[in-house]
């Protein structure tokens, strides 16, 4: 028998979009999609659709592009649609009382971490950051608070590879993300579920990232230089930069290696000197360790090996960067 139950779905991102495809091919397919406005994306900062609204526009959903929440036209908008239930995955907007207060089934939120752990707007690229072994996903009833409500459903992720990229982890808590939503639907419609409150003392916060967040600090650890690589490699991406001369060159880092975790390898020892390895690699000492670099890309030019760049670039070799 079709489900009858009347859903709205809130998302914008390539999490939100995973969720509304695997919704829009169930018995579970919303009947409208908010989602947030087009923006300008890339060098040429073309305007551009959310993956959500993509997913949205191709399963012929009816779409709504409100810029808040918070105003009485959007409240009676969705009023109008008469929804039993409100599912939300990475929207990227706060959701008001009111509207959480709508449907008689509540407003879920599919969250991709273990919550209270990663509480926030980027969960997995802080499931890297923090060399986490274990990750998860949790569907919580929402309330007023950000990934605050009680559990609805969870289940657990282990993370099997130590070099786990953010795009790799993204596909990985997606999939099981869509298979507990879907799970779990059947059995919270039909009121079979007790939401368990979250323990608070142990919640842990994300945040918004920025451009600045990608800035390596080479004072730090190799160890944690290399997560925060893979961590950013999607958003804001990790980089450094070379004074050469009166020029200051950034370098994006897109792939790097740990050659030591402990000890820098090269004779002088300051964080963010560049040296070569005894098989003629970049790499750069960190504190403590050093990181093999193997791939990266300059301002203005097309990504690289690490080898190659040194064939452009020798006199980066006994550089220290900032």
């Amino acid at each position: 028998m079709k489900n009858r139950a009347r859903v709205i779905f809130m998302g914008s991102g390539e999490f939100g979009a995973s969720i509304l495809k695997r919704l829009a091919a169930s018995d579970f397919s919303p009947m409208a999609v908010f989602t947030k406005s087009d923006k300008p994306v890339g060098r040429r900062q073309i305007l551009s659709p959310s993956p959500a609204k993509k997913v949205a526009k191709d399963s012929g959903l009816k779409i709504f592009e409100p810029p808040s929440l918070k105003n009485d036209e959007t409240e009676k908008l969705i009023k109008s649609l008469e929804p039993d239930l409100i599912i939300v995955a990475d929207y990227g907007k706060i959701i008001p009382k009111n509207i959480l207060e709508i449907p008689k089934f509540g407003a879920l939120n599919v969250h991709p971490s273990l919550l209270p752990r990663h509480r926030g707007a980027t969960p997995i690229q802080y499931t890297i950051l923090s060399g986490d072994n274990e990750t998860g996903v949790t569907i919580i009833l929402m309330d007023e608070q950000i990934d605050h409500g009680p559990i609805v459903a969870s289940e657990k992720l282990k993370i099997k590879s130590e070099k786990l990229t953010y795009t790799e982890l993204l596909k990985e808590s997606s999939a099981l993300s869509g298979d507990v939503l879907l799970k779990t639907l059947p059995h919270w419609l039909a009121g079979e579920i007790k939401p368990a409150p979250q323990d608070e003392t142990r919640a842990t916060f994300t945040k918004i990232l920025t451009k600045e967040d990608g800035k390596i600090d080479w004072q730090n650890p190799a160890e944690k230089i290399e997560c925060q690589i893979r961590a950013f490699e999607d958003w804001p991406g990790t980089w450094s930069e070379w004074k050469s001369g009166d020029k200051k060159l950034r370098l994006k880092i897109i792939k790097a290696e740990i050659l030591n975790p402990k000890i820098g390898c090269a004779e002088n020892k300051t964080p963010g000197f560049v040296f070569l390895t005894e098989q003629r690699e970049m790499a750069v000492n960190c504190n403590p360790g050093s990181l093999v670099i193997r791939e990266l890309q300059s301002e203005g030019k097309n990504k690289t090996i690490g080898k190659e760049f040194l064939r452009g670039y020798p006199k980066i070799v006994g550089a220290i960067l900032i």
